[in-house]
């Protein structure tokens, strides 16, 4: 007993030591090695100001500035350093209304005591001026920097984005950003903002008892610099989209323009539009709310989110895969008395020569045409079924990017649609649907539904005769490259010897004889190839499309057009089409053409019901 006393004794008495040693060492580390709790004890004295970071620029294709950074300043406050001050006098400078600033106070003391918060953000340069003169009258008070964005002509906001005050949800994602962190909202500023925004630094103040800076604490020892945000260069061309924008105003819809063999998008311009510099106001909320209350919906961007049914630009696609299927020849030759009919069912079409081979079929854009196309494709396609046939038919044409996203470096892109064996054999009821029962995809219509990104990107996989690359709006990045997968070619299932005779068909829809749907968009010398599409719309007038391409070798832009409620493909579409395309290729609208210019531009779409 006495021997397991004595060990006990011993044991407790070397715990004890080590305890004592451990709280030894912990001491001179805290008092001599790390001085961050002296600086927490200093802190009644210190002021910790953010520094934020360069946000980075945004250039255009040929170097052109986009998106730049200008400064602006915020008044910040330190709840628990407020002391008594001149309410009215600070609501007079910097045009608040006292209930407000009790408002943001009041917020700031529930954020933290102790920690700055914003109380009015982007002040103006007159009351910066006065508050940094004057701010010795409001203790507890201070001005901090910060750079926000700047657009240069208030172009191409659905493209660009733009930046705001980091939500709840955002915070949540990325806590690191910090409470007064402004994040990409839309376009480029979101889907790159952990690229654009660069890392934020902090410097350490002495401030005396009237609130001055009397200078840096430990010369900046403790000061973090902050890291600039990398550059982007994006692939539109300003000038041409300013002009495409020129073109659409007035108009609902939008412009897409690719160059072929990249998928580089040019042009990305959406109607109604806005200007995002409102939106980096004070007084953006006001701005905003106008925006969403807009019946036009101007924050909608239409390029990468809507959805139309294709009209007859759709018969491009039906044209291809027939002829893969062996089920379509060039020499192929169908009648058209005025539309299709089949016992009891009549699709209209206008008058024209009967009857017409392929290559005069796209020309002329001949329902009837298409509507044996399709039924031949789904009703006479070998020993398949109807089932089987339209599998088939579905597979080769979502190879050619539609009914699924592409993948577009922006946010919010819709998919399209193509319906599936089972949307049909549960509304008809399986087996109890056919190819007349679906005729209206021959034409574009019916539950076929494309964006226009996907329409522009199908042309221009007509003229790189079967593949595209994933469209994308950055070039590149400062120091990096850009995500391999924009660079690999997607094949469709159509080889390529099946797309001359429908190219064929489509230079002669601008360049043929009379009765060629789209003169209009005829250039000298540019060889473009084209198809016009008149959309069924129930809500209104039809919308007019066009797709094209030029020139017609070597093709150096795609292009689609989509106006609702504009008509007719050629009434509105197709001069669209063809005046950006002339100005990208040649510079310049010919002086014979520019009665085309003042046309679109006096053009009235009637509007939606």
């Amino acid at each position: 007993f006495f021997m397991a006393y004595e060990e006990r004794k011993q044991m407790t008495i070397i715990a004890i030591i080590l305890i004592g040693v451990v709280f030894l060492v912990r001491l001179f580390y805290l008092q001599v090695v790390n001085d961050s709790f002296r600086l927490s004890a200093e802190n009644n004295v210190l002021r910790f100001v953010t520094v934020y970071p360069e946000r980075g620029l945004l250039f255009d294709r040929n170097g052109k500035l986009l998106v730049l950074n200008t400064p602006s300043y915020d008044l910040m406050a330190i709840p628990k350093k407020i002391a008594p001050f001149d309410t009215n006098l600070l609501c007079e400078k910097i045009h608040i209304s006292k209930q407000d600033l009790k408002t943001q106070l009041q917020k700031a003391k529930r954020y933290s005591r102790y920690k700055a918060s914003a109380i009015v953000k982007m002040l103006t340069s007159e009351e910066y001026s006065y508050i940094g003169e004057h701010l010795y009258e409001f203790p507890g008070f201070f001005l901090q920097k910060r750079l926000v964005c700047s657009y240069t002509d208030s172009i191409a906001p659905h493209l660009l984005g733009y930046i705001q005050e980091i939500s709840g949800e955002d915070l949540k994602r990325h806590p690191d950003y910090g409470r007064e962190s402004y994040v990409g909202k839309t376009g480029v500023e979101k889907s790159y903002d952990s690229i654009l925004r660069g890392k934020k630094g902090v410097r350490i103040y002495q401030v005396d008892v009237h609130n001055r800076i009397q200078g840096h604490f430990a010369d900046g020892l403790y000061d973090t610099i902050p890291q600039r945000g990398k550059n982007l260069t994006l692939t539109i061309d300003k000038d041409l989209q300013k002009y495409a924008e020129r073109l659409l105003r007035g108009k609902r819809g939008s412009i897409v323009a690719l160059i072929p063999k990249t998928g580089e998008v040019l042009v990305f311009a959406s109607s109604p539009t806005y200007n995002p510099n409102l939106l980096m106001k004070r007084n953006h909320r006001t701005y905003y709310h106008q925006l969403i209350i807009n019946p036009d919906k101007p924050l909608f961007n239409r390029a990468l989110s809507a959805k139309y049914p294709p009209g007859s630009t759709f018969k491009v696609a039906n044209a291809l895969v027939g002829l893969k299927f062996g089920l379509l020849t060039p020499n192929t030759y169908y009648s058209c008395n005025y539309g299709y009919t089949a016992g009891g069912l009549h699709v209209g079409c206008h008058g024209h020569k009967s009857p017409l081979n392929l290559k005069e079929s796209i020309m002329i854009s001949c329902n009837a045409y298409y509507c044996n196309v399709f039924r031949s494709i789904l009703e006479h396609n070998g020993n398949l079924s109807v089932e089987q046939s339209y599998k088939k038919w579905r597979s080769a044409i979502t190879s050619f990017g539609f009914a699924h996203t592409l993948g577009v470096d922006l946010p919010n892109e819709s998919s399209g649609f193509i319906p599936n064996t089972f949307y049909y054999d549960r509304y008809y009821g399986k087996g109890h649907w056919s190819g007349l029962t679906i005729i209206s995809m021959a034409i574009g219509q019916g539950e076929v539904l494309v964006t226009p990104i996907q329409l522009a990107n199908f042309v221009a996989t007509v003229a790189n005769r079967g593949y595209y690359k994933i469209p994308h709006v950055v070039k590149r990045i400062e120091n990096e490259k850009i995500d391999k997968k924009y660079t690999i070619p997607h094949y469709t299932h159509i080889d390529t010897s099946y797309y001359e005779d429908v190219i064929e068909g489509m230079y002669l829809a601008v360049n043929g004889p009379a009765g060629a749907t789209a003169h209009i968009a005829h250039i000298d010398s540019l060889d473009v190839c084209g198809k016009t599409g008149t959309a069924q719309n129930p809500h209104g007038e039809n919308h007019s499309i066009f797709m094209a391409f030029a020139p017609r070798k070597k093709p150096k832009i795609a292009i689609a057009v989509i106006i609702e409620n504009g008509g007719y493909g050629a009434s509105i579409a197709a001069p669209i089409a063809s005046l950006v395309i002339e100005k990208y290729i040649n510079d310049t609208i010919a002086s014979k053409r520019k009665y085309l210019e003042t046309y679109v531009e006096n053009y009235k779409v009637k509007k939606k019901k």
